[in-house]
């Protein structure tokens, strides 16, 4: 048995073998109120161990309580001691409690006004109508995702479950999340670990993410196998293939799954080897220019049977963007869809560096990735979706105003099976039993209750969602736009975000005729042919 086990059961144990052994000597009468409290912890042991609702009581027996017990009291200890509620640690407590409350189905209203500064540069808002619109049922959300070479077009739910990969989460957070998704009838993201047994137990849609390591369509020597994907990619639970450029958390980096998370059927599901640290590799070698990529999605979507395909990226530099959407000018081979991370994003572990210097945040990277789309004339046949930091509805009622079609969620969706931000995600010893291979420690994340919270936090956020909509008197969220959403920049100040961002025209890039100098210096650099750029 090892020392995690030990530490965590050794309190329990203690109290059971006292009151055990303090049996026969109940005779000395100092002795019974020792027993009796000890008897009472061993009964709160086991009852902790027995029931189903909260993870961190069942991985750590008596003293698991008293989180809850300071959690209880935890506003009053903020309020005079601590942090503020607003505060980002990457998530505010404000931001984690919404989560919480949205799954449980409990109330999230707040009495006696916001406690956001509203005078502060940066405060957003959306701008309200004088007549709003009638409440529009969220259920019809959805977004047709599959462009004019698609034959197998998707309907994706306007709000869905980000990558998040098995060896990274554990099987029961899969099993939660995909079931969820089934519930709600939205999809759930792969991940680069590829379909693991879990993503398929419950038929949840999936999204299958490809990166640069072809986990599950791998060959021997860590190269695109054409026949084991299209094994997998034509399996009916799979909607769509999203090719990992990058990612928010480590853009230019690979994803890292630390060995001692790699177990047998995570090494099989992989097809990588046990003993070693799961390392992708920081490109593809399916590809190596903006041409290449674009034959490759077209190999993709072929060998799919004709599902949609596109590719998931942080922005980096602005001009291998632009030239990827040279290459779709000058091959007519489109992407289905785009979706953009931003470097607020991250689940996974990455070097400090990576998280806190490189990449362009989601907001700035949304923006380019549009304009360019609307520039070249695009826009129209290319689906944009937005992942980073999103939890809340005016979170998604934002990046949809700046140029995403939907949005998705990895963290907010962790915090609805259980996470509590412990960031422990890649130490194997998580809490909750949400980012852990440790069989005991997963044992504790009960999926049918995790699974009925993530159907209630999609559900309740997109009802948020059509609340907000209707009070600014719009019908469907494809209404929004920078028009409706508004930032302070000054104490005396306020601005629409169409007032503060440059919006290119349709066909801007095409005809010379370029508003902005920097999008004008980025068309010139851009290289169908290849990543590099022309020389400004």
């Amino acid at each position: 048995m090892n020392l995690s086990l030990l530490s965590r059961y050794a309190f329990f144990a203690f109290c059971v073998l006292f009151t055990l052994a303090s049996l026969p000597f109940l005779r000395h009468e100092w002795l019974w109120p020792f027993t009796l409290l000890s008897g009472v912890l061993s009964l709160i042991g086991v009852g902790d161990l027995l029931q189903t609702r909260h993870a961190v009581r069942r991985n750590y027996p008596i003293l698991g309580n008293i989180r809850y017990l300071v959690e209880g009291i935890r506003p009053e200890i903020r309020q005079y001691l601590l942090e503020g509620d607003a505060e980002q640690l990457p998530f505010s407590r404000a931001q984690r409690s919404l989560v919480y409350a949205r799954a449980k189905n409990e109330g999230a209203d707040k009495p006696f006004g916001t406690l956001r500064d509203v005078y502060q540069n940066g405060f957003e808002f959306i701008s309200h109508s004088m007549r709003p619109a009638p409440l529009t049922d969220p259920g019809s959300f959805r977004v047709e995702i599959g462009g004019p070479q698609c034959n197998q077009p998707y309907s994706a739910s306007l709000f869905n479950i980000s990558a998040m990969s098995f060896g990274s989460l554990s099987a029961n957070a899969i099993r939660a999340l995909n079931e969820g998704a089934k519930l709600g009838s939205f999809y759930h993201d792969t991940g680069e670990g590829s379909i693991s047994p879990y993503h398929r137990e419950h038929g949840g849609d999936l999204v299958w993410e490809l990166g640069s390591g072809y986990f599950g369509c791998r060959a021997s020597d860590g190269s695109f196998d054409p026949q084991r994907f299209a094994a997998q990619a034509t399996s009916p639970q799979v909607k769509m293939i999203e090719i990992k450029l990058s990612q928010g958390a480590k853009p230019g980096h690979g994803g890292i799954l630390p060995k001692h998370k790699i177990t047998e059927e995570i090494a099989s599901t992989r097809g990588v080897p046990m003993g070693e640290d799961c390392v992708s590799p920081s490109r593809h070698s399916a590809f190596s220019t903006p041409l290449e990529l674009l034959q490759f999605i077209a190999q993709l979507r072929e060998l799919s049977g004709g599902k949609p395909v596109g590719f998931k990226f942080c922005l980096g530099h602005p001009w291998e963007f632009m030239g990827i959407v040279k290459a779709m000018l000058e091959t007519e081979i489109l992407p289905d869809f785009i979706v953009v991370d931003g470097k607020e994003g991250g689940t996974g572990a990455a070097p400090l560096e990576f998280t806190d210097h490189l990449g362009v945040p989601l907001r700035e990277g949304l923006m380019f990735v549009h304009n360019t789309l609307v520039g070249s004339n695009l826009r129209d046949k290319i689906k944009l979706g937005a992942s980073g930091k999103i939890v809340s509805a005016f979170d998604i009622a934002r990046v949809l105003a700046i140029g995403a079609d939907w949005a998705n969620s990895a963290r907010g969706f962790m915090f609805a099976i259980g996470c509590i931000q412990s960031q422990s995600c890649h130490t194997n010893k998580c809490p909750t039993g949400v980012a852990t291979q440790d069989p005991l420690r997963q044992r504790a994340l009960v999926v049918e209750d995790k699974a009925q919270r993530v159907y209630n936090f999609h559900r309740n956020t997109l009802k948020a969602l059509a609340e907000m909509l209707a009070a600014a008197g719009l019908d469907h969220p494809s209404q929004i736009d920078a028009k409706h959403l508004v930032q302070r920049m000054s104490a005396t100040e306020i601005k629409l975000f169409a007032q503060q961002h440059v919006f290119l025209q349709p066909g801007e890039l095409l005809s010379g005729e370029i508003g902005g100098e920097f999008y004008q210096r980025m068309w010139r650099m851009a290289r169908a042919d290849s990543f590099e750029p022309t020389p400004a």
